[in-house]
């Protein structure tokens, strides 16, 4: 009887969870670990949500490409954000390619919007714009094409 109240508070508290906002499946026992459930519990909570469609990875996934790219990040940064919340690789892989974006056209959205008024001709004002445009997760290709075209329209 006692195991049951258990469950059915992990079943609860991982409903409540979800019901603010979408989580990844590891991302929900985590925090479920830190309300103090056993990992039993914790599993039998996380397979019903799963078979009830409250979790699903993928949603999760494509929530995040939507809502990483919305504030500027690249590719690169979402796939690492997602893999540190262990989101799988091919579920990464099918979140991008479901919710597909023009990478070269956000990271000259984001140079306009961060780095416009610091574009210089100097070396080390470059190098600089490059490592913030890397940390925000574009390729260097990307790069290139947002300090170029960015550069050629002040012009």
């Amino acid at each position: 009887m006692y195991s049951r109240s258990l469950n059915n508070s992990a079943k609860k508290e991982a409903l409540r969870f979800l019901s603010l906002r979408d989580h990844g499946r590891y991302e929900l026992q985590q925090k479920l670990l830190n309300k103090g459930f056993g990992l039993n519990d914790i599993d039998e909570a996380i397979v019903f949500c799963h078979e009830h469609h409250y979790l699903d990875d993928l949603r999760y996934a494509k929530d995040q490409v939507k809502l990483q790219a919305s504030k500027g990040h690249g590719e690169h940064r979402i796939r690492q954000e997602l893999q540190a919340k262990r989101v799988g690789c091919d579920v990464i892989n099918q979140a991008l390619r479901e919710e597909p974006q023009d990478w070269f056209e956000l990271a000259k959205l984001s140079v306009e919007k961060h780095l416009n008024d610091a574009l210089t001709a100097d070396s080390q004002e470059y190098a600089r714009q490059v490592r913030s445009l890397q940390f925000l997760g574009f390729s260097f290709e990307q790069i290139q094409y947002a300090l170029s075209s960015v550069s050629l329209s002040s012009n």
